[in-house]
């Protein structure tokens, strides 16, 4: 029996399951040191209000999920592009819930700009590969891109500020 391929909407699906579930993970370790150690830190006056981050993550994970899916239903066609994509992707996704471990569970601003600085790096790679394999894939990228962008000068902000 010859068996049918996967669809597009289910590997979206499974992709935006798989980045909200490692969020929420991430999410996990992040509220933990919000209610705690973050009251303590001294923030820049560029600090967004706590209730800001929740929603934009959120909104981020699902565009992340949603552009995997469809770089992943191009395998066929453009099979080393995508692998290559979706390894970046794997690697900046493990880096994503990774920075918040360091920054809110380790206390470690330092360590975690260093991390976020390589998360960056990793991110724009995987643009940069999926714009490669579908161009709206590559789009969605954007908003997360500059949104890191924006979130590691936070991080060398509160860095600099606890020192």
């Amino acid at each position: 029996m010859e068996q049918k391929p996967l669809s597009r909407t289910f590997k979206i699906i499974v992709m935006i399951v798989t980045c909200v579930v490692i969020g929420a993970i991430a999410g996990l370790l992040t509220q933990k040191g919000v209610d705690t150690w973050y009251t303590t830190v001294q923030k820049p006056s560029f600090n967004p209000p706590n209730w800001v981050f929740a929603p934009v993550w959120s909104t981020l994970y699902v565009m992340m999920g949603i552009a995997a899916g469809m770089v992943w239903h191009e395998m066929d066609r453009q099979r080393e592009t995508v692998r290559k994509g979706l390894t970046f992707f794997a690697i900046q996704l493990a880096l994503n819930a990774l920075w918040s471990f360091i920054f809110f569970g380790l206390h470690n601003p330092f360590l975690a700009l260093l991390e976020i600085i390589l998360l960056w790096l990793m991110i724009y790679e995987t643009f940069v590969q999926f714009n490669k394999v579908n161009k709206i894939a590559g789009m969605l990228f954007i908003p997360y891109l500059l949104w890191v962008t924006f979130a590691t000068l936070l991080n060398a902000a509160i860095w600099w500020l606890n020192r």
